[in-house]
């Protein structure tokens, strides 16, 4: 199980570290710095990521919502009046520091049972692959392999499709980022999600896909996550 621990304390890390050791059929990276420990599970894609909530002025909280959909997350802090925030970013379990290794171990086996769930999920999906989008007021049903692009539009988005119109649906760029599968689509900027495969070439500002003609804008929070997954291909 491939796991990912950010926190400010080197002690809470080492802490983590020992306990993975003893349980074994874990590896874990640990990162001190909340940018370095993002950039790497955007990369790397890990079942679990261990997290702590204030960091030197970095929330956990917010990191949280920039998770890949498929990672477990388990909260490890000790200021217990964030549980509620935690679990509201869909955390497996809250570890309140300090914790033993009975009470690590318990949230471990919740992240193993949530990720066996995801993949029978995944194995007893339909092969084609689908959202299911609210226009107006009827459900418009969107192949994902359709998809180039996601765009904003204030309470709205806009689902840009190869060889199709586009559609206007009532949702929020985070209800797109639950639905999609991140494994296919990146958020370039606070109002863009791209088809990764479609990417034909980038900058630190903007990124060009096939079948579309205009380039797309790189927020500057994203543009470490899109080097670090592009660069060099």
């Amino acid at each position: 199980m491939k796991c990912i621990a950010i926190d400010d304390e080197p002690i809470a890390l080492n802490i983590i570290a020992s306990y993975c050791q003893r349980r074994g059929n874990m590896q874990l990276e640990t990162f001190t710095s909340p940018v370095l420990g993002m950039r790497r599970i955007r990369e790397w894609q890990p079942d679990v990521v261990f997290l702590d909530i204030e960091m030197n002025g970095t929330s956990g909280i917010e990191l949280a919502r920039e998770l890949p959909r498929q990672c477990c997350l388990i909260f490890t802090t000790a200021y217990a009046h964030y549980a509620l925030e935690g679990f509201e970013v869909n955390a497996v379990d809250f570890l309140h520091k300090p914790y033993f290794y009975d009470r690590f171990d318990r949230a471990v086996q919740k992240a193993e049972e949530r990720l066996k769930l995801n993949s029978l999920l995944a194995d007893t999906a339909p092969a084609a692959r689908q959202l299911v989008l609210k226009v107006e007021y009827k459900n418009v049903i969107v192949p994902v392999d359709e998809i180039l692009y996601v765009e904003a539009m204030e309470n709205y988005v806009r689902v840009h499709r190869k060889g199709q119109p586009s559609i206007v649906s009532h949702a929020s760029m985070r209800q797109m980022e639950e639905q999609l599968p991140m494994a296919d689509f990146i958020r370039v900027h606070r109002s863009y999600i791209v088809c990764k495969r479609l990417v034909t070439s980038f900058t630190r500002t903007a990124i060009k896909l096939a079948n579309v003609s205009a380039a797309i804008p790189i927020g500057r929070k994203y543009v470490d996550s899109v080097t670090a997954l592009f660069d060099g291909k």
